[in-house]
């Protein structure tokens, strides 16, 4: 079976997950809820941590992952971009692109990605598809987009009712216009094995965890195979390397994971393990395997100082209370949180450095949630 891999960015509220669900809800995995699963995004109405999905159409895998519009979010999508073939670029055909779809672009197309753009909600009143697609082709320009990536192809949506057209005066009723796009423009994942040309290989871009399986590692897979319980290689850009053993490897159908005997070049997995595993690691078969280019992440902007709770009211509301425990938990959170930077250094508190007020904010209310 041909694979596809694409992650779908945008603005905040230009219809990137609503646009997911209802490609889901098409290929037949309506019933599993909308991507913004996690209270907080449904509490805020914004996604915070890219996901992933898949779904199967006309004989063709179809790698999704739904990635996060707020620019504090933004070492999310980087993270990601490295993993997929592609990126669906969704704009508002009212609003037009915005300051976020000028850096999810801008990282897409230093990769060589070449997207594929979506003027999505195409329904409102005051919307003008013509000048939106104008004003994005003038955004690839800018950005210094070559002539491939300039000849993008473009698709008119309105995501909220699941219909997508190759012209907007097309009568359709489904997103299959969307789906054929991506079936004909997106090179198959399985064809380009000469990412990895020494053996088998596959980089983490996310990590998960289940409490029988331990931490496990998302990834794609750049050349060869994986079988179960096969004994692999993990490797960092600092030269450490440490043997593991594959314990359990699944692969995803809709936003179910689905447990399988091998895992193949061009797919996203999940594969448990290997405990010690972090975010841009590469797992190999073979001791000299090549290591994978590290996954860059932009700097963060914003530092507080978290420190123990030293008020007359200290010990009246939370159960994890010392500096311990205040450090267990920002290091747990290390594991998963790319776009954070945290110094231990100090005795007194913990300097939380991220990528904007509402990515601290995040934090610290997970926190609170905890009961730290």
């Amino acid at each position: 079976m041909e694979i596809r891999n694409i992650a779908i960015i945008a603005h905040v509220d230009h219809g990137k997950t609503t646009l997911t669900d209802a490609i889901m809800t098409q290929c037949g995995h309506g019933d599993e809820g909308s991507m913004d699963s996690n209270a907080l995004e449904q509490e805020r109405g914004i996604t915070i941590y890219a996901k992933n999905t898949s779904i199967q159409y006309k004989g063709t895998k179809i790698n999704i992952v739904d990635t996060p519009g707020h620019a504090d979010f933004g070492s999310e999508v980087e993270r990601v971009l490295r993993s997929i073939d592609t990126v669906l670029l969704v704009v508002d055909a009212q609003e037009g692109p915005m300051p976020q779809t000028r850096f999810v672009l801008k990282k897409s197309l230093e990769l060589g990605l070449k997207p594929i753009v979506v003027i999505n909600k195409i329904d409102k009143p005051a919307a003008d598809p013509e000048r939106a697609h104008e004003q994005v082709l003038e955004l690839f320009f800018e950005l210094g987009a070559n002539e491939e990536q300039i000849n993008f192809p473009t698709i008119y949506a309105i995501g909220r009712q699941g219909i997508a057209k190759k012209n907007i005066s097309d009568d359709t009723k489904d997103l299959s216009a969307l789906l054929d796009t991506i079936i004909e423009h997106v090179i198959p994942a399985n064809s380009d094995t000469n990412i990895s040309n020494n053996g088998s290989a596959a980089q983490v871009f996310n990590l998960a965890y289940d409490n029988f399986l331990g931490r496990m590692s998302i990834c794609r897979v750049y050349g060869g195979k994986f079988v179960d319980g096969q004994s692999v290689f993990v490797k960092n850009n600092s030269g450490r390397t440490y043997a593991g053993k594959i314990t359990k490897l699944f692969t995803f159908e809709g936003k179910q994971r689905v447990a399988v005997p091998e895992i193949v070049a061009g797919d996203i997995v999940m594969i448990a393990g290997m405990p010690e595993i972090f975010i841009g690691d590469t797992i190999v078969d073979t001791e000299n395997g090549d290591v994978m280019p590290a996954i860059k992440i932009d700097e963060p902007t914003v530092s507080v100082d978290i420190l123990v709770n030293n008020s007359p009211f200290a010990g009246r509301e939370g159960k994890f209370v010392t500096g311990r425990q205040i450090r267990e938990r920002l290091e747990k959170e290390l594991e998963v949180n790319v776009g954070l930077r945290i110094d231990f250094s100090s005795n007194e508190s913990f300097h939380v450095s991220g990528r904007g007020e509402l990515h601290i904010a995040i934090l610290l209310e997970n926190m609170r949630r905890r009961r730290i």
